[in-house]
Parts: C-alpha cells; sequence; structure tokens
C-alpha cells in the first residue's frame, strides 16, 4: 500500500510538472508574439519611408475610396502604352524659351506612380537654366489626389542642391488644380498651377526644385505625378528616383539684341471667320482624321474611352449639326490600345493600328503591337451608342518580325490588302514595311522590306501600283523613298535624300500626291539666329521623269525670326491636287497652286489669332473637295484646352 501510495505521489508530482511546464511554455510564447508584436508595432513608427501613390491604393485604409465603379475587369494599361507624343495630360505652358517658359521636364504620365509631398516628406528633382534666362514667375506641376481632395499650399523651394545648399527661393504658396481625371488606380491626376509669383532672377546652370509640406483640404496623403523626365530626383527619406512632371515658367532675358518676342496669341476661338469648332475633347490627344463618306469622319484618341486607354470615334452631320459617337473603347493587352489612326478599307471597315498585343519585344519587353478591325454589329442595336466591333486581324511577334506599327504609314489596295510601317523589328531590327493579305484562313502577313537605319513615318500607295514613303531620321537627314514589287520581291528606291540646306531643310514629313503623280511633301530648315537656332518650313515637290525623279522647292516659309519658328506639321491634297498646309503657328491654303505661289494666301489674317500651343498630327487633316472643306485636329485649345475637332469652310 505505501508502495502504491509513493507511486501515486510521483505520477501526481509529474503531471504537475508538466502542466506548470506546458504552461511556462504558452507564457514564453504569447510573451514572444507580444515582443515581436510590440517591435513590429516601433518599427512601423519609425519607419520613415512614405508609400507611393501605387502602393497606398494596395493599402486597406485607402482601397474603399479608390474603388471604381463595377466594370469589366480588363488588363491595367501598360506603362508601354505612355509616349512623349501623345500623353493623357500635357501642361498648357509647356514650350521652348521664348514661350515664357524656363524648363519643362515633359508632360504628365498619369498611370505609373507618383510620390508623397506632404507629412514631412520632400522631392526635389533638378532643371537646368541656360544662358541669360530670366526671373521665375510660375510653376505647374502633376499631381495625384484621393477623390474629393483638393490641394491647397505647397512649399515651393529653389536651392543649389537636394533638399539644401545655398537657398535662393522659399515660399508656401496656393495653387489651383485643373484638368483633373481619374486613373487606372481610383486616383484624380490634375494639373496644379501657381499663377504668377514672384521669383529668384537665376543665371545659367543647374537647380532644384524642391515641394514638401502639401497642403490638402483633409489631410490626405498627396503625390506628385512620376514621368521619368530628363531631370534628376530624388526622395528624402528615399534617395534617388524617377522624376516628375513639372514646368518652370519665367521671364526669357535670353533675347537677340531686336529684343524678345511679344506674348504669343490666344487660341483661336470657334466662328472666328470660317472656322468652326464641331466637337470638344475632354481628355485629348486626338491623333487622326478620316473623311468618309455621308457626311461622316472617323478617327481616333490615345487617351479617351471607357476604359483611358484610347477609343475610335465618329463625327456624323445631321441637319446641320455634327453628332460624336464613341464606336470602340479599347480595352488594352492582346486587343490593343492607344490606336493611331484609322483608314477606311474592304467593305467600309475601319482598319488601324494599336500598342499591346504580345508583350515580348526590344530589351524592354514593350508590346509589340496589333492591327486591328473595326465592324459594325451584325445585329440591330436597340441602343443609340453601340459598340463596333474588333477583331484583331494580326500580333505582331518581334524580330525579325517588324514590331511597333506606325498609325499614319497604314494604307490599303484594291486587292483588300494592307500595308504599313513599323518602327522596330525587321533583318536590322530598325524597321520594315510590312503587307497583311486576307485569305479564307485569316490574313497573312510578310515583312517586304527591312530599313537599316530608321522605319518610315509616312507611307502611301502610289498610282502606279509602287509604295512611297519617308524616313525622317537615319541615313543623313531623312529621305523620300520607292518601293517596286517584282517576282523576286519588293525593291528600294532612294528618290532623294535631305541635307539641311536652304533648299531642302531636314526631317520630312506628310507625303501626299496629286493626280499626276507628283509628290508632295514638308520639312524644317535650321537655321543660326545670334546664339540660337531657328526653323523655316519647306514645301517641295518630287516629279517623275524620264531620268529619274526631279527635286524642286516650292516655298520657303520664314517669318521674323523674333517671333517664331516657322515648320509644317500637316499636309493634306484633294482629288483636284489642291494642296493644303498647316503649322503650329498658322493655317495656309494653296487651292490655287500655280508653283509660283501668286496666289498663296493664309488663314492668319481671317482669323485674327493664329493656332497657338498646338500640335498639327502629320495625317490630322482631310479634305473634302466637293465641298469645298477642310477639316483638322488640334491637340490643345477649345472648351477644356484638350483638343478639337475643327472645321473651315468658304
Amino acid at each position: 500500500m505505501q508502495s502504491n501510495a509513493h507511486a501515486q505521489t510521483h505520477r501526481s508530482d509529474r503531471q504537475s510538472n508538466l502542466a506548470t511546464t506546458v504552461v511556462t511554455i504558452l507564457l514564453f510564447i504569447v510573451l514572444v508574439l507580444l515582443v515581436l508584436a510590440l517591435l513590429a508595432a516601433i518599427g512601423q513608427a519609425q519607419n520613415t519611408v512614405p508609400p507611393t501613390a501605387q502602393q497606398a491604393a494596395a493599402m486597406p485604409q485607402f482601397a474603399s475610396r479608390l474603388a471604381r465603379a463595377s466594370r469589366p475587369q480588363h488588363p491595367l494599361p501598360h506603362a508601354s502604352y505612355q509616349n512623349a507624343r501623345d500623353p493623357r495630360f500635357h501642361f498648357r505652358n509647356g514650350g521652348p524659351l521664348g514661350d515664357n517658359t524656363l524648363y519643362s521636364n515633359g508632360a504628365i504620365n498619369g498611370t505609373t506612380d507618383a510620390w508623397t509631398i506632404n507629412s514631412g516628406f520632400v522631392v526635389s528633382d533638378s532643371f537646368t537654366v541656360p544662358a541669360n534666362a530670366g526671373t521665375v514667375n510660375g510653376l505647374n506641376f502633376g499631381a495625384w489626389t484621393f477623390p474629393g481632395d483638393v490641394l491647397q499650399t505647397v512649399e515651393i523651394s529653389i536651392t543649389s542642391s537636394e533638399f539644401g545648399g545655398t537657398t535662393y527661393y522659399d515660399q508656401v504658396l496656393s495653387f489651383t488644380q485643373s484638368g483633373c481625371s481619374s486613373n487606372q488606380y481610383g486616383f484624380n491626376v490634375c494639373t496644379e498651377s501657381t499663377g504668377n509669383f514672384s521669383g529668384p532672377n537665376l543665371a545659367a546652370g543647374t537647380y532644384w526644385l524642391n515641394l514638401s509640406n502639401a497642403v490638402v483640404n483633409d489631410g490626405d496623403p498627396i503625390f506628385w505625378d512620376e514621368n521619368s523626365g530628363p531631370s534628376m530626383a530624388s526622395e528624402n527619406s528615399v534617395g534617388t528616383i524617377p522624376s516628375e512632371a513639372f514646368t518652370i515658367d519665367g521671364t526669357n532675358n535670353n533675347c537677340p539684341p531686336t529684343g524678345c518676342p511679344p506674348p504669343p496669341p490666344p487660341c483661336f476661338q470657334s466662328g472666328e471667320q470660317g472656322v468652326q469648332t464641331i466637337h470638344d475633347f475632354a481628355f485629348g490627344m486626338p491623333s487622326a482624321l478620316t473623311l468618309g463618306t455621308s457626311d461622316s469622319l472617323y478617327g481616333t484618341t490615345t487617351r479617351e474611352g471607357e476604359y483611358g486607354l484610347g477609343m475610335v470615334y465618329r463625327l456624323s452631320q445631321r441637319a446641320g449639326n455634327w453628332l460624336f459617337t464613341t464606336l470602340y473603347s479599347f480595352i488594352g493587352g492582346d486587343t490593343g490600345a492607344v490606336p493611331e489612326g484609322v483608314i477606311i478599307g474592304p467593305g467600309g471597315a475601319l482598319f488601324g493600328t494599336a500598342q499591346g498585343g504580345l508583350h515580348q519585344c526590344g530589351q524592354g519587353q514593350s508590346d509589340c503591337g496589333v492591327i486591328y478591325k473595326l465592324t459594325p454589329s451584325p445585329v440591330a442595336c436597340p441602343a443609340v451608342m453601340c459598340s463596333w466591333n474588333e477583331t484583331v486581324l494580326y500580333r505582331f511577334t518581334g524580330d525579325p518580325d517588324g514590331w511597333a506599327p506606325i498609325g499614319r504609314t497604314l494604307v490599303s489596295d484594291d486587292a483588300g490588302n494592307l500595308y504599313g510601317g513599323t518602327s522596330d523589328g525587321g533583318d536590322f531590327g530598325r524597321g520594315t514595311v510590312y503587307k497583311l493579305s486576307p485569305s479564307s484562313n485569316g490574313w497573312t502577313e510578310t515583312v517586304i522590306y527591312s530599313f537599316p537605319d530608321n522605319g518610315p513615318n509616312s507611307l502611301l500607295l502610289g498610282h502606279d501600283g509602287n509604295l512611297y514613303g519617308i524616313v525622317s531620321d537615319g541615313a543623313f537627314d531623312g529621305y523620300v523613298f520607292q518601293l517596286v514589287p517584282s517576282v523576286s520581291g519588293w525593291t528600294e528606291n532612294v528618290l532623294h535624300t535631305f541635307q539641311n540646306t536652304q533648299q531642302d531643310g531636314t526631317a520630312p514629313n506628310s507625303l501626299v500626291q496629286d493626280p499626276s503623280g507628283n509628290l508632295y511633301g514638308i520639312s524644317t530648315w535650321y537655321y543660326q539666329y545670334y546664339e540660337d537656332y531657328r526653323t523655316a518650313a519647306v514645301l517641295w515637290e518630287l516629279s517623275p521623269s524620264d531620268h529619274g525623279w526631279i527635286f524642286t522647292e516650292l516655298w520657303l516659309k520664314q517669318t521674323d525670326p523674333r517671333y517664331y519658328d516657322d515648320q509644317f506639321n500637316s499636309l493634306a491634297i484633294d482629288t483636284e491636287g489642291s494642296t493644303y498646309l498647316a503649322s503650329s503657328t498658322v493655317a495656309y491654303d494653296g487651292s490655287c497652286i500655280d508653283h509660283n505661289f501668286g496666289c498663296w494666301w493664309d488663314l492668319y489674317g481671317r482669323l485674327g489669332a493664329h493656332f497657338e500651343n498646338i500640335e498639327f498630327s502629320p495625317y490630322g487633316m482631310t479634305t473634302d473637295h466637293a465641298r469645298k472643306r477642310l477639316f483638322g485636329v488640334t491637340s490643345d485649345c477649345g472648351e477644356n484646352n484638350r483638343g478639337t475637332v475643327w472645321e473651315i469652310s468658304p
């Protein structure tokens, strides 16, 4: 009995010790977890690295505020959809010296990322001031805000180095925002402007612009748009970062002895002596215009549409009014995004090129691009705005295939074949001309010529069945080429090589052909004016002869260099050979062209103000000769300063 009791006592002791050990282990685990949680909390409290806008979009505290309206899930836009020529946002006051701009770091990107500039965080970007440039008196920059937020003030400083050194300016300024539009993360992306202020007079050199202590109406974070422009940039707790979107305005002391130019004239107003705005864009960047039948125009934009990735639209005239209809909104990914022009092809369908497609081209794994077709719905549509159907005819695959198709080069022949150019790919990786042929099994793409230097920026199908085009870069200062088909392939003939002389200029663009087979184009002559360079616009002709092609300069437009550069940006021709030109400053009509140009007249006198701060697309104009009307697009002006479609008629 004693032995039994003794054993029970030991067993009881062991159980008690085991229980004590388990409790101790559990308490130790709980203690460790509490310590780890405390350390994490302390670490988080001591974390001085702010979230970028893209990181904030994924944080729970902001997710509900950034939730977008319910819509089909489609791939988000890829960074490769961005390009310098057609961003969704751009600065109204941007431009070279002489346009009251001391420095511009490029357009607002709006889709990649942005950096915090409040709650103690500072972002610093470099900028350069040329010789004798003058006083800073304005600032624009791109900001990402939460829906409903308004930026009120920002501390602006200009220093000799990042975040410090010699301070030339340090003030808290009020801002006004405009041009806001939501992006794929749910933020509003806006242009923030100071208006005029008295800033420092800066000598030539490199300086740093620092934005900090931003104040928002409800205390939320606010972010400076990242656009990776040429500036260097840093964040005070992160270090080196991509640079941001901003423009510094100011007076320009870098003027010739004859004096500084006057301020630029305002945008044109609809109704000024025959020029009518028939559509104003909300986000802008229209990139093409094609004349259809039955009083209709077709075009594309690179940033409008339901998903902000571009769209194809139609303008139809009804009872004297123009009705705007969105035919198709691009959704990105394999089906394309950011279209660049449409043509009316076989069967009355619309054909065009877009970014997107396969994502395997180039060292940066860029999108290869697509060719698409749009057709109306085959069944009756009960709604007023019915989307057309998209069919992707071809997805480019990369070297040795061409890739990065150039929309303005797309043409079709009577057999239903499509031809176009690419800026990359081919045997040399520098661009191609391709042919896309329909068959019972679909469409077949063939590279018919690979360029050793650069791809074409213009292409047309000649009356003789040959292809004609322009290469703006590469050998010398660009050239005009001819591609001739044969049983063994296509042969290239160079018709003229530009030398940047007063007789021919450089960087040719916008090629057209008249009914007699003569080619017309425009180029730019760069010439020295005091310590700067100015430009004059050149109109030229290439005429076929028994001994080849004859190049003739038809007109050199050179205004007073104190006031403006001259550069033609658009050229159109109608069925009777009347030629129309437009420049970044003035539009011209050469409808009574006689090669002496005694009857040229310009629209500057009719308008009372010329087209200022406008980029005319090289294919942006089209003509309706039967009714003697000229149509075109602008990338600026209009009610929203986001671009217009305009009409000029007698």
